[in-house]
């Protein structure tokens, strides 16, 4: 039996998350002060008391999701469940980071800070308004792909996110991705919806974002990962220090591919995905991926103990 941690990515927040971790766990209590102190700033105190939709800020969730997914993990290491005892790591979207953070091939301080930076200029990257997402249901990816490539019309409009057999999200300008909405609605879509989101991540238009992350990524060190990360872009596992900061600037505007990353672990011999963080959104897309695993989500102090069985 051959187990995959995998950490999820932004829309998995809630005020709250972490904090009964953090007082059960002081491993997990370190990791909260870790990141507040890297970023200058509590916020800690905005993950557990603030307002959700300043958590929801792209800058706020990155780190806060990352902190949340590593004091997972520091709970469950409290328990003798170490990142050893699983196979490879994977991330969706700035999940990868906390998988890579997981992994040790990012320190703690500079995963915080990177996904700040990466937060805010992904943010900055396009104008609020100009951009739009959209989640296609009841398509594959190359029905999805095929709507975007007709609905772009001289704008960006790119698939963005294979998220599972049925569900693609695409990314760009937003009258190209409403334009992909009734295209795919003529298409037999289930369902075509906006999502509310602040900015067209993972398509081309996040380029000014992808150059702030080089230089960002150039100025941290990068360990070879303990076990290896299946990463986004790729759909594979990869160890190489060099090769991890590459992918990782070619994130910023590539697919996240996830479901070619399940059915690559699953190839590999992975039967057991444990969700390390909060929500459990990737259980259900690896369900509907990989049907014979099995998923655990690991989010509270109750989880963690579960686990150790």
């Amino acid at each position: 039996m051959s187990r995959a941690f995998v950490f999820p990515g932004q829309g998995a927040q809630t005020i709250g998350m972490g904090r009964a971790l953090a007082e059960a766990y002081p491993a997990a209590k370190a990791v909260f002060d870790e990141v507040d102190e890297a970023l200058g700033e509590k916020l800690s105190a905005l993950i557990w008391d603030g307002d959700i939709a300043e958590l929801t800020l792209t800058q706020n969730a990155q780190p806060a999701l990352m902190a949340t997914s590593i004091a997972a993990l520091r709970a469950l290491e409290s328990e003798g469940i170490g990142i050893e005892s699983a196979s490879f790591v994977a991330g969706h979207s700035l999940g990868e980071y906390s998988a890579l953070c997981a992994a040790g091939a990012l320190g703690l301080s500079d995963t915080a800070r990177l996904l700040r930076i990466r937060g805010r200029a992904m943010q900055e990257a396009v104008p609020v308004g100009v951009g739009a997402m959209a989640a296609l249901l009841g398509l594959d990816f190359e029905a999805a792909t095929a709507v975007a490539a007709e609905a772009a019309q001289d704008e960006v409009c790119q698939a963005a996110n294979d998220n599972d057999p049925a569900q693609v999200v695409v990314s760009g300008h937003k009258a190209a991705v409403e334009r992909a909405l009734e295209i795919a609605k003529a298409r037999g879509a289930k369902r075509a919806l906006l999502l509310p989101v602040s900015a067209p991540f993972h398509c081309a238009l996040m380029q000014p974002a992808a150059h702030v992350m080089a230089e960002a990524l150039a100025a941290v060190v990068v360990e070879k990962p303990v076990v290896p990360v299946v990463v986004n872009v790729r759909a594979e596992a990869v160890t190489e220090p060099d090769r991890i900061r590459d992918l990782l600037v070619a994130q910023v505007t590539g697919s996240v591919r996830w479901r070619e990353s399940v059915l690559w672990m699953a190839g590999a011999g992975v039967t057991e995905f444990w969700e390390i963080g909060a929500g459990k959104a990737l259980s259900g897309m690896i369900k509907r991926i990989a049907k014979d695993a099995t998923t655990r989500a690991i989010g509270t102090p109750e989880d963690v103990i579960a686990a150790k069985g």
